[in-house]
């Protein structure tokens, strides 16, 4: 799965599916604007019918290069309500506030209210556009397939799940001069007074292939910028495995997800890896990745139901 169940055993972090990340994209928009969309609760409302209140959701921005966060945009919710409804409120953080991972900075939102149903409801505020709230899950795969040693079915995996998504949509400026920017995504939970990431992600489909059972909680809670050393020599040996690579190869298809860093260079169209659009085969892309293109794609086309415009992704299927 691109990075849903991401936590051990094919199981959310902490088993629960509101920490859950599933995916992270980052394309343009019209009007010289970037948007950025951090999905999470994969199954929703299965797993979770709210945001989780006691937790930092957050989209982390590399403007130099360094796999450190220069600039953070954190989520954090409000309790659910007598009659289910939900606020979140968003801050923007730079410098060191943007790589500790406690909400902080400028509010740019405060108390918006999360969409749970079908409308796709925009909240502005100055150059912002936001969306929280229950949305189609636009993740496409063939994963009965994939457990099947590549024995396609032709099922769609995500052809009718949703997920709980937050897209922000702003001017390119927002995010620096330079067009080259780093993204990823982080939950983490507040425990006992401390707030300890849970989940972490950019590349889709790393963690289900490439992470230990046991290495999969110490993934969760790392930082970038310390990828390359610990994973190059374990991931380099999936791709021996699984691949026939050998050592320079393996290391050399690495570095296109170590560190786990999604790059886009927003002077170039969005396709994966050089950002990541909803309609991107990314599926094929980690299974091109991981058999040395023996096995270059499941056969499997990207959802109908996206939307052409705010917040881009699809009505939630019901039923």
């Amino acid at each position: 799965m691109s990075h849903h169940l991401s936590g051990p055993n094919l199981r959310s972090p902490m088993n629960d599916a509101r920490l859950d990340m599933t995916d992270l994209f980052a394309f343009a928009a019209p009007g010289d604007r970037t948007v950025l969309i951090l999905n999470v609760n994969p199954v929703a409302p299965t797993g979770g019918t709210a945001f989780h209140p006691d937790a930092v959701y957050r989209i982390n921005v590399d403007t130099d290069g360094d796999h450190r966060s220069d600039i953070a945009f954190s989520f954090v919710f409000s309790a659910p309500s007598a009659d289910g409804g939900q606020t979140v409120t968003v801050y923007r953080a730079t410098g060191d506030e943007a790589r500790a991972h406690e909400a902080a900075g400028e509010k740019i939102f405060e108390n918006v209210p999360v969409v749970f149903n079908a409308e796709p409801v925009q909240a502005e505020s100055g150059p912002y556009a936001l969306f929280a709230g229950f949305r189609s899950d636009p993740f496409f795969a063939d994963l009965d397939g994939i457990v099947a040693k590549f024995q396609w079915t032709g099922v769609d995996w995500g052809a009718d799940k949703n997920v709980f998504a937050l897209v922000l949509e702003m001017p390119d400026a927002e995010l620096g001069t330079n067009p080259v920017i780093g993204v990823w995504g982080r939950v983490s939970l507040r425990q006992d007074g401390r707030l300890m990431s849970v989940d972490r992600g950019a590349h889709p489909s790393l963690t289900a292939y490439f992470n230990a059972e046991d290495t999969k909680d110490s993934y969760n809670a790392g930082e970038p910028a310390d990828d390359w050393a610990t994973y190059r020599e374990p991931w380099a040996a999936v791709l021996e495995h699984f691949g026939e690579y050998d050592r320079p190869a393996a290391e050399e298809a690495l570095r296109t997800v170590l560190p786990d860093v999604l790059r886009y260079d927003r002077a170039a169209p969005a396709a994966y890896p050089n950002g990541r659009t909803l309609t991107d085969d990314v599926t094929s892309a980690r299974l091109t990745m991981l058999t040395a293109g023996k096995v270059p794609t499941d056969h499997i086309g990207p959802h109908t139901d996206l939307l052409p415009g705010f917040p881009y992704l699809g009505t939630p299927h019901v039923g």
